[in-house]
């Protein structure tokens, strides 16, 4: 039995590693994502290769024969006639590691998933839990050239629908191996008031709302717009004429760019609020340490992450202050989704020799 357990434990620690890595990766390809899009490169390729296009043009050329591809776009005559070779290889280099760092992702996860298959490594609610993220992840691709495809005909820019959707899902495959990791760990559940559980749902629901809105506002470039705080438009909330000035109304949520800001903002306010009450209400009910930590954790991140926001937009977006922003905003959906996980938890999870099948055992 003790050899057993060893082997289970083994297999279920390298699962882990192996989860936490592609994890991170995804991470990483959000902020490179984010980077593209305040370059301006994620039209510089017009094209969707998912196999011949890992290799960039190697060849005078072939990247001449790139160039030409963007010149035929709305984004290049409109908004970049004239451009130099020069500058287009400097956007196609961003958009072209976008495009690698997502193979390499999706090979991070089906290899070593086919290999910890294959030695039967997962037990069976794990293994469901991995294939759906393995889907998830394939939809993704998709879903990106999707979004790239709606700025090749008639607009100088992606969708701001299909950007959000984009940034969205890439979250929730984020968040999925988060929450699948942290099942993995062995520990009692959370015994703590309904309303405690209610609110971290709460919590997380409102991190994914305010994300979402986040994108619509760099797909609108609405953080260029206005540029004050904490007024918006000469006033903390603008009149109901500029706010809904669109027909049908619900439009102006998110094609005005002064509505998709302000939401934004009001968003983020509701959040910390939020975040703040969870906090000092698990404090008061005498929570696990595990149950007040994460929540006052939470609220400082919110705070950290309010505060680069309001920087990012009094200095009109510059990139680094804009991927900080976002690179906190995936450490509050981190803290988020590790709060609600908590309270998710109704009853105590096997030993780690049941969690993960000894390598080499059928699984």
């Amino acid at each position: 039995m003790t050899g057993i357990s060893a082997q289970s434990m083994s297999a279920s620690r390298a699962v882990r590693w192996w989860l936490l890595a592609v994890a991170a990766l995804i991470a990483l390809m959000v902020l490179v994502g984010g980077a593209t899009r305040l370059t301006e490169s994620g039209l510089s390729i017009v094209e969707w290769k998912p196999v011949t296009g890992t290799l960039p043009p190697l060849t005078d050329a072939q990247w001449h024969e790139a160039f030409e591809g963007y010149k035929k776009i709305p984004q290049y005559r409109e908004l970049n006639a004239g451009m130099s070779l020069g500058e287009f290889k400097t956007i196609f280099w961003w958009e072209w590691s976008h495009r690698l760092l997502g193979r390499f992702i999706g090979m991070a996860y089906l290899l070593p998933f086919l290999w910890f298959l294959w030695r039967g490594a997962f037990n069976a609610e794990l293994k469901r839990r991995l294939w759906l993220i393995f889907g998830l992840g394939a939809l993704q691709g998709a879903i990106g050239w999707w979004m790239v495809a709606s700025g090749l005909s008639q607009r100088t820019e992606v969708s701001q629908y299909r950007l959000a959707v984009h940034l969205l899902l890439a979250l929730i495959i984020f968040s999925a191996i988060v929450w699948t990791l942290r099942r993995m760990s062995e520990r009692p559940p959370i015994i703590a008031p309904l309303r405690l559980k209610i609110t971290s749902v709460a919590l997380l629901a409102l991190t994914f709302l305010q994300i979402y809105f986040g994108a619509l506002v760099a797909g609108l470039r609405a953080g260029r717009v206005y540029n004050t705080w904490p007024e918006i438009d000469g006033a903390f909330i603008p009149s109901t004429a500029r706010l809904f000035f669109e027909e049908p109304w619900w439009r102006n949520l998110f094609d005005n760019t002064l509505t998709v800001q302000f939401e934004h903002r009001m968003t983020a306010y509701a959040l910390l609020a939020l975040a703040l009450w969870h906090a000092i209400d698990a404090t008061r009910a005498r929570a696990a340490s595990a149950v007040i930590g994460g929540a006052w954790w939470m609220v400082a991140a919110i705070i950290v992450q309010a505060t680069l926001g309001i920087l990012t937009l009094l200095n009109q977006v510059p990139i680094d202050l804009a991927l900080a922003h976002q690179a906190v905003a995936i450490v509050v959906l981190t803290l988020a989704v590790l709060q609600a996980e908590r309270f998710a938890m109704r009853q105590a999870q096997p030993r780690a020799k049941d969690s993960a099948i000894p390598i080499g055992q059928p699984g």
